[in-house]
């Protein structure tokens, strides 16, 4: 197991992340290693704001184009792959904002089994009745859980049901604490809201510029409408919606910044919520020293 800390640069989306971990490998001799969900699937590379091969400026990067655009994302299999990595890299940046995916890279996550006749019976009345009266079920069962799972997100609050049912224990006593597999230095990037609005709009306008409707219509015939991970991404799921015939071009735009903005609120609440992540300001002129800073300990500040 790596005896190296394992640095973790962390928070909202648009926030500069990538760039700073590029920046920090390249000074540590260190290469990065993805954190970013839907930076896991292969084509998704515009709407996801995966870096081109120049922008990653020769530091290798790990986990990045490893999943077809059908397969469900597994946390389970992430961390396989994750701490497979960490051990073998001298010096690990771990990038993303995928807070969940962060804290199973590095911290201890259980992952109980599954049953499909279970997960099928609340998958078929989540697809009659809707999350609603499910989310209502876990409250009862373990506020705990519900407290942490949005009310409309259907997929967690099926998994977690089933886990109380299969195991007889709270989903919460699953979920992720701060108890570490390795030891980290976590640098969180910390921007304004109305400037971190401002920067999701214009690169959605960008990705837009770039051919993200295209990117999409090409995911298309490899089956991105059918993934149950990858069809419902922030931008693609929008751009569907749009080459369906639902919506407007401008109205998929518009939706995917809206949707966009409300996730970076969801991501920096969840990594606020971590003692150990240390934050600095995405624009400060010194950002790689006081990062490089944080990273060799308070008496080297």
């Amino acid at each position: 197991m790596s005896q190296q800390p394992v640095i973790a640069v962390v928070g909202p989306t648009a926030a500069g992340k990538s760039d700073l971990a590029v920046d920090l490998a390249l000074r540590l001799g260190g290469e990065c290693v993805n954190a970013d969900s839907m930076q896991l699937y292969r084509g998704m590379d515009i709407g996801t704001a995966k870096l081109t091969k120049e922008e990653r400026r020769g530091v290798p990067h790990h986990l990045l184009d490893i999943w077809d655009v059908t397969v469900t994302a597994s946390v389970a299999e992430y961390q396989k792959l994750a701490r497979a990595v960490i051990d073998a890299v001298e010096v690990p940046v771990l990038v993303g904002g995928s807070g969940l995916y962060v804290r199973a890279a590095i911290d201890e996550l259980e992952f109980p089994g599954t049953e499909p006749e279970i997960r099928a019976r609340l998958e078929a009345e989540l697809a009659e009745r809707g999350p609603a009266p499910l989310y209502e079920r876990l409250r009862e069962r373990d506020p705990a859980a519900a407290a942490a799972i949005l009310p409309s997100n259907g997929r967690r609050i099926v998994r977690a049901l089933e886990v109380i049912e299969l195991s007889g224990r709270p989903f919460s006593a699953t979920m992720p604490s701060y108890d570490a597999v390795y030891p980290s230095v976590q640098i969180g990037l910390e921007v304004p809201r109305p400037e971190l609005d401002a920067r999701i709009e214009l690169r959605v306008r960008r990705m837009w510029e770039a051919g993200l409707v295209d990117e999409v219509r090409a995911l298309l015939g490899q089956g991105l409408a059918e993934g149950r991970t990858a069809g419902r991404a922030l931008g693609y799921a929008q751009v569907i919606r749009f080459l369906e015939g639902e919506w407007s071009e401008e109205q998929a735009m518009a939706e995917t910044v809206r949707l966009t903005r409300r996730f970076a609120r969801r991501q920096e609440s969840w990594f606020r919520r971590d003692p150990r992540v240390q934050w600095l300001p995405y624009d400060a002129p010194d950002l790689l020293e006081r990062s490089l800073a944080r990273i060799a300990g308070p008496a080297c500040e």
